[in-house]
């Protein structure tokens, strides 16, 4: 059997809330990819968290002057274009406004974000 491929325009996408601010998450249902594609609206208050079992990328779209990524509490400057990828069990956060791809795999699942 064929696959047919499947376009998406994210900013169509419903709108959910999630640790970094707002996301919007393409192919969650997507048996033949092995992750999903989040378009993330970050705010200031994007909460520390981590992953057990997910490894992410994220690309950085717009950002802030002084945006950063947190990662395991160390600071690091971040600009458009920059992509960071997050194995599991690194504690991150976005630090000022930005607007990201996440690329997430496998398959995002909100009881794999853990808090301190």
């Amino acid at each position: 059997m064929k696959r047919k491929p499947t376009l998406v325009h994210l900013p169509d996408l419903q709108a959910v809330a999630c640790p970094c601010g707002i996301a919007r998450r393409a192919f969650e249902q997507q048996d033949d990819f092995p992750g999903t594609v989040h378009l993330t609206e970050i705010t200031e208050n994007a909460q520390t968290h981590y992953h057990r079992e997910h490894t992410e990328v994220y690309v950085i779209l717009d950002c802030q002057p002084d945006a950063a990524m947190e990662l395991d509490g160390k600071l690091h400057p971040v600009r458009p274009n920059s992509a960071i990828l997050i194995p599991t069990g690194v504690r991150h956060r976005a630090v000022g406004r930005m607007t990201a791809i996440i690329i997430c795999s496998p398959h995002f699942d909100p009881n794999d974000e853990f808090f301190d």
